[in-house]
């Protein structure tokens, strides 16, 4: 929508959008958003849902960290970037020891943390240099450094969760039932040619949204109560 993004918190179960809320269209606001509407929906309405759906774009660490946290199970793939494509191992072959708080490389030997965080969102388990100068694995793991190192998201525990949860039948049922969702912003411009704004600035987007989003929950309430067009009806008889 032009420079606004328009963000839907919809009941998959029914088909019936509880929330709207306009945001400059930039990713991050999107996703900002809707904490805000999740916050709002609860505050108004005494809803909170066990999970929520969303595409790829949503599963950043902060938000999977911030529905965990409140208990909302993230149906949501993770966003990953940390897989290599050089032949070396990736971080995906270390393995997290939870109890010990360090991380286990392909040959068995541990990297720690200092603790601190860097860049404000990660922290940095390194190996030992003498273990990696010994290790026979060394050129499939770090053939251009002294040893190596491995990044863990503060958030890292969520982006478990979540990665586990995609491998479940709740998780495909949810990514089926997301066509609905998909389908209201089609509707929106194929059936009520939403496609340009007409008010201006983020209260003008606000207002319009709003509208739009009523009209969309008044036809999703009426049309069981239509029944088929007369043709059919006819035809059924015939």
């Amino acid at each position: 929508m032009l420079r606004y993004g328009l963000n839907y918190l919809i009941d998959i179960a029914n088909a019936i959008i509880v929330d709207v809320e306009p945001t400059p269209a930039r990713t991050y606001d999107e996703v900002e958003s809707t904490k805000i509407m999740l916050d709002r929906t609860e505050r108004r309405f005494g809803l909170k849902p066990k999970r929520l759906a969303a595409d790829t774009a949503y599963g950043t660490s902060r938000f999977l960290g911030w529905l965990v946290g409140r208990r909302i199970a993230p149906h949501i793939p993770v966003r990953d970037a940390s897989e290599r494509d050089d032949g070396t191992f990736s971080c995906s072959d270390f393995r997290w020891d939870r109890r010990r708080g360090v991380y286990i490389c392909p040959n068995g030997k541990a990297l720690h943390t200092t603790g601190t965080v860097h860049e404000g969102y990660k922290l940095r388990y390194r190996a030992s240099k003498f273990d990696c100068e010994a290790c026979a694995l060394k050129m499939q793991c770090c053939p251009k450094g002294p040893s190596r190192e491995v990044p863990r998201d503060v958030h890292e525990y969520a982006r478990d969760v979540a990665r586990r949860l995609m491998r479940t039948k709740a998780f495909l049922k949810s990514r089926d039932q997301r066509k609905r969702v998909e389908m209201r912003f089609a509707h929106l411009k194929v059936h009520h040619r939403f496609e340009r704004m007409r008010l201006r600035g983020l209260s003008g987007a606000r207002d319009e949204f709003l509208l739009a989003a009523t009209v969309q929950n008044l036809k999703t309430l009426a049309l069981p109560t239509l029944g088929p067009p007369p043709a059919l009806r006819r035809a059924s008889f015939a």
